[in-house]
């Protein structure tokens, strides 16, 4: 039995031996796998200052574009405004020239009426008109003057 036991520990001692070399092994990789994260974490804090600082100046470009934009929206709203007032303004002209042109219409509407009324023909007739026209244009005018002086 001792050749036998001889036997049995030649074959335990070359399984361990071939375990030993097979753990060597993964524990040369798991060395390099090791010193390759250290690597990479050893640069992490660099790459994050970077990107920090890549963040701190797109920051302060957005800032300044904002202050820039406001900047420039402060500037156009008087515009806005005079483009408000031009538009009330024109409104009001135009309401104007509406009552204005109703009153022209009522008025040689009544001066023809007149005329037919008061069976006045030929030139005294169209005499009259033109005059009881120059007189509403004059209303008219006096009244325009006096609205537009007020807006």
């Amino acid at each position: 039995m001792d050749m036998i036991g001889g036997i049995a520990l030649l074959i335990i001692a070359v399984a361990f031996a071939v375990l030993v070399i097979f753990l060597a092994r993964v524990l040369s990789n798991l060395t390099k796998t090791l010193n390759g994260v250290n690597e990479t974490v050893d640069k992490l804090p660099e790459q994050l200052d970077q990107v920090m600082n890549q963040s701190e100046l797109i920051l302060h470009n957005s800032n300044e574009t904002i202050l820039d934009v406001n900047e420039k929206l402060h500037s156009l709203s008087p515009l806005f405004y005079i483009v408000g007032d031009a538009g009330e303004a024109s409104r009001k002209l135009t309401s104007s020239l509406v009552d204005m042109t109703a009153g022209m219409k009522r008025s040689s509407t009544e001066g023809k009426g007149k005329v037919n009324e008061q069976a006045l023909g030929g030139l005294y007739g169209s005499l009259a008109l033109g005059y009881y026209m120059y007189q509403k244009r004059q209303a008219i005018k006096d009244w325009k003057e006096e609205n537009t002086g007020n807006a």
